[in-house]
């Protein structure tokens, strides 16, 4: 199942925050990477957060994986979930072949 993870930051980090949290984030991140759960990812251009293109066996595995983050465990960011697929009715323009 393919998850779109997209992260708002809910309350902004101090520079001493982020010197503390950081460095347990990113790693935590790579792992799920590594581990073929995140199979892209993307910074926000409209504001601060990351978009994470997730492949999972449901979306509360996608919400466990997430949740435990530094950034979502510590309050400071959150994530809407999406679940998607294939682009369904393009599958109209072909039905005529």
């Amino acid at each position: 199942m393919k998850v779109l993870a997209v992260a708002s930051i809910v309350k902004p980090l101090s520079p001493e925050q982020k010197q503390q949290i950081m460095p347990g984030e990113v790693p935590a991140t790579l792992k799920l990477y590594l581990d073929g759960k995140i199979e892209q990812f993307w910074f926000r251009q409209d504001k601060p957060g990351v978009i994470f293109l997730m492949d999972v066996e449901s979306i509360d595995e996608a919400k466990a994986a997430v949740d435990a983050l530094p950034l979502t465990s510590g309050g400071y960011a959150q994530y809407e979930l999406m679940h998607v697929g294939p682009l369904a009715p393009l599958g109209l323009l072909i039905q005529g072949q």
